[in-house]
């Protein structure tokens, strides 16, 4: 859909404003009102139903932990490959007492990766098959160590008080990347390839590229993206512009998938020059989120400029719900990247407000597949 971004959804509905919804939250919030609600049964179903909610967000922290530990274990493989085990025998492979190892497994099974079988036995279940089958994912709960961390003390990241875990793993976004070390660029490099390619899926399915174009890709690390529009469309040509210590790998991967000949590598910092010319499309994939309002605009000048007139950016990256809160993008990587220390998940309405603001025209936003994978939208330069 063409997107109108005055009236796109970042304001609030004049009847989530009514003064009737401030007083029914005031009498939901008297314990009376809760000891008399409990007694009739519609609205009892009501509160208990909001209560089971309520615990559940309590606990999340805690469910996460025990995806981590059946993760960096290697329980959900160890089941995958040999089938349902007693937790004794597992409690002897992975050193743990026998006792608090079934009390992972049950964990595991109350939040659906495991099942319990006959026999006190337990089993890998769909949901926990579902991650050993997404690239990359197990990576990425891992990495999730670090956000905990950060979390530990929520008020420090929300108060900007000192420095966080995450800033240190991603120096690039503070500007430190020709200070990258061989190690930390190798641990980025993986990460990003290992979970680009959902996002280049997701983001390709959006918005296609189709027939003969050359195709930037602004902080394209590895040449995932890259990889998968040439893959699907065989009359494009694309640019992989990134740092040095980043791109390390693209030349190899993308040889190794029989893309060399139709990819040129432009190492750069977007901070530091103009971007390369020639492009009839632009690519910023999980780049935006990661700067300031003020870095971003100026690099979606440097995009504007670089582009031919009816030259399209294509923006892919978790957003905010805006005028309707969405879990991923305002709870989870709206925190993610305040512990980095920089940037900031936007809506589709900011997004294309800032792009706007260079001139582009024609903002495009597509109902996102999965939305927390990510979300997207296009514009074009006018003619």
């Amino acid at each position: 859909m063409t997107m109108d971004v005055q009236d796109a959804g970042g304001s609030v509905s004049p009847h989530a404003q009514a003064p009737w919804r401030g007083m029914a939250a005031r009498l939901i919030a008297q314990p009376g009102f809760q000891a008399w609600a409990a007694r009739l049964p519609v609205i009892r179903r009501i509160a208990r139903r909001d209560g089971e909610e309520i615990f559940d967000i309590l606990q999340g922290f805690v469910a996460s932990q025990v995806l981590v530990v059946l993760v960096e274990l290697g329980v959900l493989r160890d089941l995958l490959a040999t089938g349902p085990q007693r937790p004794d025998t597992l409690a002897f492979r992975y050193e743990i007492p026998a006792h608090r190892m079934a009390h992972l497994l049950q964990a595991g099974a109350a939040i659906g990766l495991l099942k319990r079988c006959r026999g006190g036995m337990y089993a890998i279940g769909r949901k926990g098959a579902a991650i050993l089958g997404v690239p990359g994912l197990e990576g990425m709960i891992s990495h999730n160590r670090e956000l905990y961390a950060d979390l530990a003390d929520p008020l420090s990241v929300l108060r900007e008080a000192g420095e966080t875990r995450l800033a240190s793993f991603w120096p690039y976004v503070l500007g430190g990347g020709a200070e990258m070390s061989p190690d930390v660029a190798q641990t980025y490099s993986n990460l990003m390839a290992d979970s680009q390619l959902l996002v280049a899926r997701d983001t390709l399915t959006m918005l296609p590229l189709r027939g003969t174009v050359n195709v930037l890709d602004v902080g394209g690390g590895s040449g995932v993206f890259l990889s998968e529009v040439l893959r699907r469309n065989v009359r494009a040509r694309g640019m992989l512009f990134d740092l040095p210590q980043v791109m390390q790998g693209a030349k190899s991967r993308l040889e190794a998938a029989g893309l060399g000949e139709r990819v040129s590598l432009h190492p750069g910092s977007f901070r530091e020059g103009d971007l390369p010319d020639g492009a009839d499309v632009i690519t910023l994939i999980r780049v935006l989120y990661d700067h300031s309002d003020e870095t971003v605009l100026e690099l979606l000048r440097k995009v504007y400029a670089s582009l031919p007139p009816g030259g399209r950016l294509i923006v892919s990256e978790p957003m905010s719900g805006g005028g309707r809160p969405a879990r991923a993008g305002d709870v989870y990587f709206a925190f993610y990247t305040m512990a980095m220390g920089t940037g900031q998940v936007r809506s589709a309405t900011e997004i294309a407000r800032l792009c706007m603001s260079v001139g582009f025209k024609d903002v495009r936003v597509p109902s996102p597949p999965r939305a927390f994978i990510t979300s997207a939208l296009s514009c074009v330069k006018p003619v």
